[in-house]
């Protein structure tokens, strides 16, 4: 009889445990909108997350006693984390010559990175400013010290992409800055380019 009446009193407890935790359940349920949301994704809310670009560039440089100017092609991609901030990656390549003697190449690459900021809205135009910081890398003809040279190097500039049409296509014009640290001293550079963004 003693056993019966601690089987029965365990039972009971467990009948009494198992409803309370459909109760719990059933409140959860219910209760959901008393709950804290769950933390939301680093995701804008009224443009695309991603954004690639690609176009022509004109490079000014003035470095290692050489004055010239480049012609090349740059690609970035962007990531942006809300609708004004993202980190941006860029390639630029140059092609061009020192002085008047064509056969004295000289060319130039820039990889970088760094934050991009955007004045997103809902008209067609979309001013930006970026900063990277990266390398800056220098091949010339010419044997010796300024056959071939990498740096550490700054880019900094802005620009406005135009919204092509209904399409989320925009063409961007932009400036920069470009400075290369050579030794103790800091070379100022310029580029201005154009070309095609997409946003997806």
């Amino acid at each position: 009889m003693r056993k019966l009446f601690v089987l029965c009193a365990t039972l009971f407890c467990l009948s009494l445990t198992a409803s309370a935790q459909d109760s719990t359940a059933a409140f959860d349920a219910t209760g959901t909108a008393s709950e804290p949301a769950a933390p939301s994704p680093l995701i804008p809310v009224d443009r695309e997350a991603w954004q690639i670009g690609a176009g022509f560039q004109y490079l000014q440089f003035n470095v290692l006693g050489q004055k010239f100017h480049d012609f090349g092609f740059q690609a970035n991609v962007t990531r942006y984390f809300n609708n004004w901030f993202g980190l941006e990656g860029a390639a630029i390549m140059g092609f061009g010559h020192t002085g008047p003697n064509a056969s004295q190449d000289a060319k130039s690459l820039f990889l970088g990175g760094g934050p991009h900021f955007a004045m997103h809205n809902s008209g067609r135009f979309e001013p930006w400013a970026h900063v990277m910081i990266g390398l800056e890398h220098f091949r010339f003809t010419q044997a010796g010290a300024i056959g071939s040279n990498s740096f550490d190097a700054i880019m900094a500039g802005g620009g406005v992409d135009y919204k092509i049409g209904t399409v989320p296509i925009f063409w961007r014009v932009q400036g920069d800055f470009i400075g290369t640290s050579i030794g103790s001293s800091m070379t100022k550079n310029f580029s201005i380019g154009t070309g095609l963004v997409f946003n997806f």
